[in-house]
């Protein structure tokens, strides 16, 4: 019993109109601000998996988190953008996963905006006089907007004035209509009104824009009030005035910085001026004033603003270019260089000092500048045969001209002691073995004065003979600065494991070629093994095998494993080079044998265990939904409940014996209990049956089943139990499958020899007939019901049971018409029936009609032996009044001849045939 699942969806909300396209695709229509919630409706078992997704455009839309796992999609205050094509799917792991969409349609209209264009080319300082003047009305919506222009109260069309035209863009249609003005008369200089409409769908009105055109109307123009650049210190407050200088109407004016960066935080707005206190570095920048007032091109002036300041002091010495020796020496050449980041870079000066005191240029000394327009600035001093009284401390001071930030001074020592660096790895710390989690510190020597800046990179090779790539930092930088020449790395990762580089820096030291060393860093782990963890379900008896698998491990030899149940050892051994895996067979499982199972494998680094839960425990039974009239009532103030289910891997352990039903009221806290004992072997896909009495309306109930083997007690599922009033009988869909002791209002006919008997297959007598009648109902159950008639004596050949159904009412018009029957409506009876037996009689279906008389039509009649099977009956009906079904069951020439009969519905329509046994796909309004 495992049907794939079905969808359809159903809405509820605030559509303003659902409609049907073809091939089934529906379009849900809601205005803009309205709540949407659809709900998906499924059936299948087991109980499928609902997920909500959305696609626009074909692709997958991620506002918000794209998908829902849940019935109901609900979207409060719907917004344009969440228009799109939305599933559902529903998958249970049988055949292919169900999906239905809906495309839901956002209405909305936006103000619309007028603006106004000169004919290209023709634009003088009189802009509008004796010109072409182009109106444009534009408003964003959905549907396509509808617009109609006014000229003062006089509606225009096309061709009601000569002097104007109005026209569509082809490139635009139905997004834009513009009102062209010919030669502008004196009577164009008028008030224009813009209308636009949707025709009122979804209620929503029609919007109008206004314009006045004039012999004053022209596009805007501004100016700054204000110099550019505009040099400032840090901490100033500064005004940026913008004004406009002509436009009609006047123009709105705004601040914005280029590419959408935001304008400062602190800054203020007033109209075109905008105020930025206690400026910083980063306030810096471009800085535009944009003037619109929908007439012609709007109009943008930019400025700059350049924030003092001084950045990135440097230095290097760099030993005389014309010998190969990074060395200084006494009688040879060495350059001092110094370089500064400086805004603005024209007002960046520089001066020299040796041992405090301030230092000319002078042949011997020889002090040179960068342009000033080149940034980073530069200065260089550079000393002519070094002589011993050259030695001291040389300090370069970087300014700005006009002051505002503090100067930048940066000592460099010229001694017998300044010497290039080197660079070394302590012996034994080249190459380094740490594991997982640790802290390791790799460390470079650095010798050398000044001492420079040490830079650390990572070096990876790429494989093969390829050139060394460029790998990150364990930080994601591609370059980590260090001061005393180590690297800490906390918290190793086995990714973290390498080839890694300590270089000197050419800055803060000699501008030489650099020196570098490598670092192997090995980071070992303990084996990377699965599963994790699982769980085993097995019955007694039965030999099943565990399996511990390698995915990973550093190093990767002399490898243990060790199996475990509980704390008793069970074997150990070591790993082969070729293996990757370790089983350990249980050849009969026992009770002792239940419980958890270890397998650790271990290297220098550590262990990694798989662990495997051993149970006997029956997995969970699964609910079936879809149940047809599984609620009935019979009494006035109590309802029952037909609670089905299949169960889980039945054979996975040992038999089912039992169930333990747990129900309890919703709201209350005590449960009730009891055991429905199971007979036999669960199959699995069969479908179980148990009938709930005396629920009380209308409360709902909270049920819990859980297996029960000789293991004991397995997974519990729980399912809530609602009440809903049946319609009983009911006309356009009317269902019996005789589960209550009602039987849906059928009833035995007074006039017959014997009567039929409602039964299931659970409590069948231990005495009844062989080789005749239903083992369980027509769903399989066992614990269904179905009514059969019994041919045992005092039986005999010709008897007849008649079971008549309740009364059905025509509708008003059919039963007060007197036309023809062709405008009576027509129904589907469907049933099915049992006929296995070699005496089976006779079974036949009769239209009881109740009009001034009582007449009986037979529709479909049946004999003799139809195999041990249920099979499915269907006819057409066309009755004219008040009817009723009359089902007869004739017993034949001996006691083999049980016929049973199970589900009876009536439909209204034609019949169709049976679905195929393949997904069925359908979406339906409720």
């Amino acid at each position: 019993m495992t049907p794939p699942p079905t969808v359809r969806i159903v809405h509820s909300g605030q559509a303003c109109n659902v409609e049907e396209e073809r091939y089934s695709e529906r379009v849900y229509t809601i205005r803009e601000g309205e709540t949407l919630e659809l709900q998906c409706l499924v059936t299948g078992h087991p109980r499928p998996q609902i997920r909500w997704t959305k696609t626009a455009g074909g692709a997958s839309d991620r506002q918000g988190d794209s998908s829902l796992h849940n019935e109901t999609l609900k979207i409060d205050n719907i917004s344009r953008h969440q228009g799109g094509r939305y599933y559902c799917k529903a998958e249970n792991g049988l055949g292919s996963p169900a999906i239905r969409s809906i495309r839901v349609d956002v209405y909305y209209l936006d103000d619309p905006v007028i603006t106004v264009h000169q004919s290209v080319g023709e634009a003088k300082e009189q802009f509008y006089f004796e010109r072409t003047v182009f109106l444009r009305c534009v408003a964003n919506s959905n549907p396509p907007v509808h617009y109609t222009w006014r000229r003062g109260r006089e509606a225009l069309t096309q061709g009601s004035d000569s002097g104007v035209e109005i026209y569509e863009p082809f490139f635009t249609q139905g997004e834009t209509k513009i009102l062209k003005l010919k030669n502008l008369r004196p009577q164009d200089y008028a008030e224009y009104t813009c209308i636009s409409s949707v025709r009122n769908v979804c209620g929503i009105g029609d919007k109008s824009a206004h314009f006045s055109l004039n012999n004053r109307t022209a596009p805007p123009s501004i100016k700054l009030l204000l110099d550019d650049p505009l040099v400032v210190n840090p901490g100033e407050t500064i005004t940026l005035v913008c004004v406009a200088s002509g436009g009609d109407p006047p123009p709105t004016l705004r601040w914005v910085r280029p590419g959408g960066e935001e304008l400062p935080r602190r800054s203020v707005i007033n109209g075109g001026t905008l105020t930025i206190p206690a400026v910083t570095v980063d306030d810096g920048g471009a800085y535009s004033c944009m003037a619109s007032n929908n007439v012609g091109n709007p109009a943008k002036k930019s400025t700059t603003i350049l924030v003092r300041g001084l950045r990135k002091g440097r230095f290097w010495i760099t030993p005389d270019p014309y010998h190969n020796d990074d060395n200084i020496q006494i009688g040879r050449e060495v350059k001092i260089s110094c370089q500064v980041e400086a805004t603005p870079p024209e007002e960046l000066q520089f001066s020299w000092l040796k041992n405090g005191r301030p230092l000319r240029s002078s042949e011997r000394m020889v002090i040179t500048h960068t342009d000033t327009d080149v940034s980073p600035g530069t200065t260089n001093l550079d000393i002519i045969d070094l002589k011993f009284t050259d030695f001291g401390t040389y300090t370069c001071v970087a300014s700005l001209r006009n002051g505002g930030t503090p100067e930048i001074s940066i000592d460099v020592n010229i001694s017998s002691t300044t010497v290039p660096p080197e660079l070394t790895v302590p012996r034994g710390r080249s190459h380094l073995i740490a594991q997982e989690g640790d802290t390791v510190d790799l460390q470079c020597l650095v010798s050398g004065k000044p001492k420079p800046i040490i830079l650390w990179s990572r070096v990876e090779e790429s494989g093969g003979a390829a050139a060394a790539a460029v790998a990150l930092m364990p930080d994601g930088s591609a370059e980590t600065e260090s001061y005393d020449g180590v690297l800490r790395i906390s918290n190793l990762t086995r990714e973290m494991s390498g080839t890694y580089r300590c270089q000197t820096s050419q800055y803060n030291g000699f501008n030489v070629k650099p020196r570098e060393a490598l670092i192997q860093l090995v980071v070992q782990f303990p084996p990377t093994v699965e599963p994790v963890y699982t769980e085993i379900r097995q019955a007694l008896g039965r030999a099943f095998s565990l399996t511990c698998r390698l995915l990973r491990a550093h190093p990767a030899r002399l490898l243990r494993y060790e199996w475990k149940l509980g704390s008793r050892l069970l074997t150990v051994g070591q790993f082969s080079d070729q293996r990757d895996d370790t089983n350990y067979l249980v050849r009969a499982l026992n009770r002792e044998g239940y419980g958890e199972y270890t397998c650790d494998i271990t290297n220098e680094a550590g262990a990694g265990r798989c662990t495997f839960l051993v149970t006997g425990k029956a997995y969970a039974p699964e609910f079936y939904y879809d149940t047809y009239s599984a609620l009935w009532e019979n009494q006035p103030r109590v309802y029952g409940f037909k609670l089905q289910w299949t169960q889980m891997e039945p054979n996975a352990v040992d038999r089912i014996l039992a169930y333990r039903l747990g129900i309890r009221q919703m709201g209350q806290s005590r449960w009730w209990e009891q055991e429905i004992p199971m007979e036999g072997t669960i199959q699995k896909g069969e479908l179980l049956t148990y009938n709930l009495t005396k629920l009380v309306k209308p409360d709902s109930y909270l049920v819990r089943l859980t297996p029960i083997t000789r293991y004991g007690e397995g997974d519990a599922t729980e399912r809530i139990i609602t009440y809903s009033a049946p319609v009983n009988p009911h006309l356009r869909e009317f269902r019996c499958g005789f589960e209550d002791e009602a039987m849906c209002l059928f009833s035995q006919d007074k006039t017959d020899e014997f009567d039929w008997t409602r039964h299931s297959a659970a409590t069948r007598d231990t005495k009844y007939t062989p080789n005749t009648g239903p083992s369980s109902d027509h769903t399989g159950s066992k614990q269904g019901f179905y009514m059969y008639i019994e041919t045992s004596r005092p039986r005999l050949d010709g008897d007849k049971a008649r079971l008549l159904s309740p009364i059905f009412n025509m509708n008003s018009k059919s039963s007060s018409s007197s036309s023809s029957a062709t405008n009576n409506p027509t129904y589907c009876f469907a049933f099915y029936y049992h006929m296995y037996g070699k005496h089976i009689g006779a079974l036949n279906v009769f239209l009881r009609q109740k009009g001034q008389t009582v007449s009986d039509t037979s529709v479909w009649s049946l004999t003799g032996n139809q195999g041990d099977r249920w099979r499915q009956a269907k006819v057409n009906i066309h009755p004219t009044t008040a009817f009723q079904m009359m089902m007869e069951g004739v017993r034949g020439s001996g006691i083999e001849g049980d016929i049973a009969i199970d589900d009876v519905t009536i439909e209204e329509g034609e019949c169709k045939d049976p679905p195929p046994k393949s997904l069925i796909l359908h979406i339906s309004l409720i």
